[in-house]
């Protein structure tokens, strides 16, 4: 009979050799794949390097940071630099400006990529449905900078299409931007019409997969466009739309940089002045650049972001079962 000394003497000896045959086989299966980890390994390095190893700079927003003292030696002042933008005159109006264009933005940008790739999906006639798809994705490749170049061109008081039209039938355009309040409007729609193209291919992809025995049973049944559309079309695309939902949450303070400095002027800077535009400002642009309290914004609006990807992700799991994890 083997006594229980021997017994406990020969579990760790066990355990061991399963660890190295584990280990074996994943090796060997690195090995057997080895093009796929060669094509991994550069995204994961630019998400190291880039993503990753700027996080240990990020404890300067903590800091009364000194360029010339350098990170490690800036004096620590934990969060005066929270306190101090949460308690700035500018808190109240930057935040509001910011959330007010992404609630705006949100459920816009969300339901018509939707709506288009649901629409071109019933389109029997090939030539056109495809004519249709190059006209909505093209506007996703101009760049930012040709966009607002071409909104502001259009909108010209003077010599823009909409001055023209005016003209044609007898009444003066408006300064549409330079009216703050047309500039809501002309970011989230001129935004729209750029990126919903693009945003409903993978809505598309997602409709060719759902099995057409579906729809011919459905026709079958005396099922008209809209009820296949709504009990078949729908409920394949929500487990993807609720993901991208989710996500597109967390961005929620994230409302962009570039478009927005674009566009902004001494007419409208009241309304269009976000956090990433003052976070620019005060950090780059002032006279005394303030990194530590830009890094604090930047820091807040992080977290702020992840706090709502969590409290997103859970109602949408409770309400729908479907969820990014």
């Amino acid at each position: 009979m083997v006594s229980r000394a021997k017994v406990h003497e020969a579990i760790p000896v066990e355990q061991p050799i399963k660890v190295v045959r584990k280990q074996s086989a994943t090796w060997s299966r690195i090995r057997q794949n080895w093009q796929l980890y060669a094509l991994l390994a550069l995204p994961v390095l630019y998400l190291i390097v880039f993503k990753y190893v700027p996080i240990i700079g990020a404890q300067i927003a903590f800091r009364d940071f000194s360029p010339v003292a350098g990170i490690w030696n800036s004096p620590w002042v934990g969060l005066d630099n929270f306190t101090k933008f949460i308690n700035s005159p500018q808190f109240g109006n930057i935040l509001g400006n910011t959330l007010r264009l992404s609630i705006y933005s949100l459920p816009v940008g969300f339901f018509i990529p939707i709506v288009l790739a649901l629409s071109l999906n019933q389109v029997r006639l090939q030539s056109f449905q495809k004519a249709v798809q190059l006209v909505v994705y093209a506007p996703y490749f101009i760049s930012v900078t040709v966009l607002v170049g071409l909104v502001t061109d259009f909108l010209h008081p003077r010599l823009g299409i909409f001055a023209m039209l005016g003209n044609w039938l007898g009444f003066q355009a408006p300064n549409l931007m330079g009216d703050s309040n047309f500039f809501d409007h002309i970011y989230v729609w001129s935004g729209i019409w750029q990126t919903a193209g693009f945003g409903s291919v993978i809505y598309l992809a997602i409709l060719s997969t759902i099995d057409p025995a579906l729809h011919e049973a459905a026709i079958v049944d005396g099922a008209n466009r809209l009820q296949r559309i709504w009990y078949i079309d729908i409920p394949g695309l929500l487990p993807t739309a609720v993901v991208l939902l989710v996500l597109s949450t967390g961005n929620i303070l994230q409302i962009g940089f570039e478009k927005i400095y674009l566009m902004q002027n001494s007419l409208n800077i009241g309304l269009s002045e976000v956090i990433d535009t003052y976070v620019y400002r005060v950090g780059l642009l002032s006279s005394v650049p303030a990194y530590s309290y830009a890094t604090a914004i930047g820091l807040f609006k992080s977290v702020i972001g992840l706090v709502l990807i969590v409290m997103v992700n859970r109602a949408a799991k409770t309400l729908t079962k479907q969820s990014l994890w």
